[in-house]
């Protein structure tokens, strides 16, 4: 495993002292992703947070977030970039709140393995849809970014039956760097 940065801490100890299993690397079935180190702007998230992505995966946002405004739809950027000590410091949260790590697993990769890492991901949503919920499954924009989001070289990462283990995330989309007819969508 990488460590995060020199000196620091390296994902195995953050993952055990998470109660993360030490299998999880070889279970998952997810590749790790090493944090962005060439990340920009691009606004805030709809909680008013500065987001960041590399720069390729902006460009490509902007250009899909303004393509469905033509069509007459609102992409919100939910979240981006993550560091993997905010993935960390989000785990803990969980865990403080009494939720059980296997059940947070489900929702959120461990430290080390989420696609926010490397400031390609985007958490989308629309207005009058709940953020984060199964239900953006219903939106005009859920709908837009199956019919288009391949166009502009996104994939829905988390689909129904993933073979991750990772709940069904319609709202999750990751830049895979170029366009992709037939994009998983």
């Amino acid at each position: 495993m990488q460590a995060i940065s020199g000196g620091r801490v390296l994902l195995p100890e953050i993952h055990q002292q998470l109660g993360i299993p030490a299998d999880y690397p070889q279970t998952c079935g997810m590749p790790e992703h090493r944090e962005c180190r060439s990340l920009v702007p691009v606004g805030n998230d709809i909680l008013g947070r500065p987001a960041l992505l590399d720069a390729e995966t902006a460009l490509a946002w902007h250009r899909m977030q303004m393509a469905a405004a033509t069509d007459g739809l609102t992409l919100q950027l939910v979240s981006a970039y993550r560091s993997v000590d905010y993935q960390r410091q989000l785990i803990q949260r969980k865990l403080d709140r009494g939720l059980a790590i296997e059940a947070i697993l489900q929702v959120n990769a461990a430290p080390g393995f989420s696609e926010h890492h490397s400031g390609r991901a985007l958490d989308l949503g629309c207005p009058d849809y709940q953020y984060l919920e199964e239900s953006f499954e219903l939106s005009p924009a859920f709908a837009w970014l199956q019919q288009h989001a391949g166009e502009f070289g996104f994939r829905l990462s988390f689909p129904r039956n993933n073979p991750f283990g990772v709940l069904y995330e319609p709202w999750h989309w990751y830049f895979l760097g170029k366009e992709v007819p037939g994009a998983i969508a």
